[in-house]
């Protein structure tokens, strides 16, 4: 079994992307290959303020909110990120989340479910795209990205982005078990 963390990164009030998450649990819960850790950056939020580099995060606070996050991306075999995209870009929160951790993110693959109006979201995830490669993650190309969530999805809308997440996630699972073998072979070198 793959633990695969679903990263929620929007935080503002009335987000439409809880439902959006929802779908991508239910997906994954299909699969008898993975399981599913849902990390809702509302319910878990981060430290924003970030200490001298190299030392640790000042005051028990941090050190509780980032306990509530880290050990559960640190268990991660792979990641699905959810994202809206804000003035063609992703969420602050989701950077913040993202600027916490960073072997975290070591030889993972990162998966991309995003939305939006016209562009379904995927400015949002090309910008991801370079942020995580900086991190040593590995981006899977495919990803799902659905234009206006907040309508019905349905027909042939639904048989689209339900035959998208399933690629996804089967891409996701092979790059998942392959890169877990190769660190159990020769530990990635950061």
């Amino acid at each position: 079994m793959l633990n695969i963390a679903v990263l929620l990164g929007s935080t503002r009030d009335g987000r439409f992307g809880p439902a959006v998450a929802h779908w991508v649990m239910d997906h994954l819960a299909q699969r008898g290959d993975m399981s599913a850790d849902l990390i809702d950056l509302v319910e878990t939020p981060l430290p924003t303020v970030f200490p001298v580099l190299g030392q640790p995060p000042a005051g028990q606070e941090a050190r509780d909110l980032l306990a509530a996050v880290s050990p559960r991306m640190a268990a991660a075999d792979a990641f699905v990120i959810v994202t809206p995209e804000y003035n063609h870009s992703f969420p602050a929160a989701l950077k913040n989340a993202i600027d916490w951790h960073s072997t975290e993110w070591h030889a993972k693959p990162v998966a991309f479910v995003s939305y939006g109006a016209f562009s379904a979201g995927l400015r949002a995830v090309e910008q991801l795209r370079l942020v995580l490669a900086e991190l040593h993650a590995v981006t899977i190309r495919d990803s799902v990205g659905l234009q206006h969530p907040w309508e019905p999805i349905e027909g042939e809308r639904k048989a689209a982005a339900d035959a998208a997440a399933k690629v996804m996630l089967d891409r996701l699972a092979w790059w998942g078990l392959s890169l877990r073998e190769a660190k159990v072979a020769r530990p990635y070198a950061a």
